[in-house]
């Protein structure tokens, strides 16, 4: 007896089952699309059951990995989607294989049956088959054997493991500079935290490049110590770390960028093995070769089967002019869209929880303007142990963090709320701010320098003109900041590490309770402060009466101490701005019109102090900055901050 079927329809969704299909070339045979977005399948029932299970199994592993992670960080599955139209538009042949395409993937291509047991009982009994029902005909020869469920799911199991394994990376991601010390440190750290987390697909490609002569195991040897995994989950720790170095390459690209970027596409190539795939080029290069490194890159590194992005690293140049000569280098080979500056002080959890404090919590909205602002002080001060950039001595402390970590803190903390969460939202909003900051004057402006000796471990070279401590008041002339200084403080070499922000409020007008205060009325003050280090916490100091007889008052803090309500680990900087890269999330990241109104900020002051050779103030190592810094502080009617 020999009967065959022919074929049968679905209606689907004509776009995602064309993208769905592409995953699995081995099933395109028994795929064909009409018009009316219908799916028409073709085959012996056994080998469509066969294909059709294979693709349901692929999509269910998928699924289960995807549902793992996220239980670890659902704020990530809502990055990734909000940033998908961006990343298709970015570039349309964007890889297929990563897991939102999955997801879309399987819902578009469910089985009506829920199991894989019930496929391969369509195979042998295709007359109780739950499809949809079609004039078909089964042919079966004698002697034909059918194999059960279980070894059916066994088989296609190790298949899949085999396939995931022998395929290419879905994203690669190239260190440029991968033998200096930021990238053994801080990158490569970063790249295998997110990798044993599970945010980096397990088929990634890292490759590390530089001017040394290595090897690929040269290189695993010497970023293997610094790899650590979690401390709160170490579950196959080992083994993840193994695979991890073992999707680490190493190439020399000689002192010819041009040629050496050629031998890194040659070599990515190689690994994709020809499919699509995305990637990311981490810049950590001197200044002075940045450009040459960049062009090189955009002409000879960049796929033309997925996206392209490019991280580089502060300072984003010397001055106003250096930094639009860049810029407009820059804007020629790349689009604005694929470059990400990054300041790793911008990643601190800190930054991220501004927007979300201030817009999510009705408390403080109605508060945020000059109406209850008296003032906000932005504090940034380095003890001994925080060593500085190898440029620092060139840039300073203005160039090198107020720049780009202070004023994008003012920006984030002083703009009005985005239509949503999109970066370019952010970003438009962020620029507005910094394009309303008055013009600094050099009297509202105290620079500093340590006095350091032999016998400090700190850097001796610096010129006597090199500011490491940098204090000013800004005022932002718009209708909620109009009169409320925004003090800032950036410094090194001081008494303790210590980062936040500091919200005072003004005096209770008419306060009835003022005999109760006492002469000293800033001490009432209710304050709003944001601290990241040390011990990451939010603090709101009020007046209460103190228990007992009598009436007396006493200035208390309302204390989140992030380490006694969440009992986790927090993930470094990098790995937050790393994985911002990957979502295509910029919001944290300068854009060029942001870095040129940061630049308009502060190139007058440079400029007086260049042209006048302005020597900075000398403090003691380890002590609490000039004592310039208290005056500036109270001419503007602003109790300073003890450390």
């Amino acid at each position: 007896m020999s009967v065959s079927f022919s074929h049968f329809s679905i209606p689907f969704s004509e776009s995602s089952i064309a993208r769905s299909v592409s995953l699995f070339p081995g099933a395109a045979n028994n795929f064909q699309l009409l018009r009316g977005s219908r799916l028409v399948l073709y085959g012996g029932a056994g080998n469509f059951c066969w294909r059709f299970c294979g693709l349901k199994l692929r999509i269910l592993k998928r699924l289960n990995i995807q549902q793992r992670n996220r239980k670890h960080i659902p704020a990530n599955e809502f990055k990734s989607i909000r940033n998908q139209d961006e990343d298709q538009s970015e570039n349309p042949s964007r890889n297929l294989a990563n897991d939102e395409q999955f997801s879309d993937a399987a819902s578009t291509l469910s089985l009506p049956n829920d199991s894989t047991e019930k496929c391969t009982r369509a195979t042998s009994e295709p007359k109780k088959s739950s499809l949809p029902s079609f004039q078909a005909g089964i042919s079966k020869k004698p002697g034909t054997s059918m194999e059960s469920s279980s070894s059916f799911v066994q088989t296609h199991s190790s298949n899949l493991n085999a396939d995931n394994h022998h395929r290419g990376p879905s994203l690669c991601i190239a260190v440029i500079g991968a033998t200096g010390e930021l990238a053994r440190n801080k990158i490569f750290p970063a790249l295998f935290a997110l990798y044993y987390s599970g945010f980096l697909p397990e088929n990634v490609g890292i490759f590390g490049y530089s001017r040394k002569d290595l090897t690929d195991e040269d290189l695993r040897s010497l970023i293997a110590s610094t790899l650590t995994c979690r401390i709160d989950h170490q579950q196959n720790c080992g083994d993840k770390l193994d695979e991890f170095l073992s999707r680490t390459y190493y190439l020399n690209g000689g002192y010819d960028n041009k040629e050496g970027m050629s031998k890194l596409n040659a070599r990515m190539e190689q690994i994709e093995g020809g499919y699509q795939a995305n990637r990311i080029f981490y810049l950590f290069v001197p200044q002075e070769a940045l450009l040459d490194v960049a062009s090189s890159l955009a002409d000879n590194a960049q796929t033309k089967k997925g996206w392209n992005r490019i991280i580089i690293e502060k300072p984003f140049g010397f001055d106003a002019l250096s930094s639009q000569r860049f810029t407009k280098s820059l804007l020629s080979k790349f689009e604005e869209k694929q470059i990400y500056r990054i300041d790793h002080l911008l990643g601190r959890n800190l930054i991220e929880n501004l927007t979300v404090l201030r817009f999510s919590n009705l408390v403080f909205e109605p508060l945020w303007s000059r109406t209850y602002i008296r003032n906000v002080q932005v504090i940034l001060s380095e003890d001994l142990s925080m060593q500085i950039g190898r440029y620092f001595d060139g840039y300073g402390v203005i160039r090198d963090i107020v720049h780009s970590h202070m004023l994008q803190t003012l920006a984030l903390l002083a703009m009005e709320p985005p239509i949503s969460l999109n970066g370019e939202d952010i970003r438009n909003e962020k620029v507005k701010v910094l394009r309303s900051i008055r013009k600094l004057e050099l009297s509202d402006v105290i620079l500093g320098q340590y006095k350091a000796t032999s016998g400090d471990k700190v850097d001796m070279s610096l010129s006597s003109l090199t500011p490491t401590f940098f204090a000013a008041a800004l005022y932002i002339d718009n209708a909620r900041w109009d009169g409320v200084p925004f003090l800032i403080k950036a410094g090194v070499g001081l008494i303790k590490h210590r980062v936040e922000i500091r919200i005072q409020f003004k005096h209770v007008p008419g306060n009835i309770y003022r005999e109760r205060i006492g002469h000293n009325t800033d001490l009432a003050t209710n304050e709003l402060i944001l601290r990241d280090v040390p011990d990451e916490a939010i603090l709101v100091k009020i007046n209460n009466k103190i228990p007992g007889l009598g009436l007396q008052l006493d200035a208390s803090e309302l204390n989140l101490l992030y380490k006694d309500k969440y009992n986790i680990e927090v993930p470094d900087s990098y790995e937050h701005l790393l994985l911002d890269v990957i979502d295509g999330d910029n919001h944290l990241f300068l854009r060029s019109d942001e870095l040129a109104a940061a630049w308009s900020i502060l190139i007058p002051v440079l400029q007086e102090i260049d042209q006048n050779n302005i020597a900075p103030e000398l403090y003691e190592l380890g002590g609490r900055g000039p004592v310039g810094a208290y005056y500036l502080w109270a001419k503007h009617g602003v109790r300073w901050a003890e450390d």
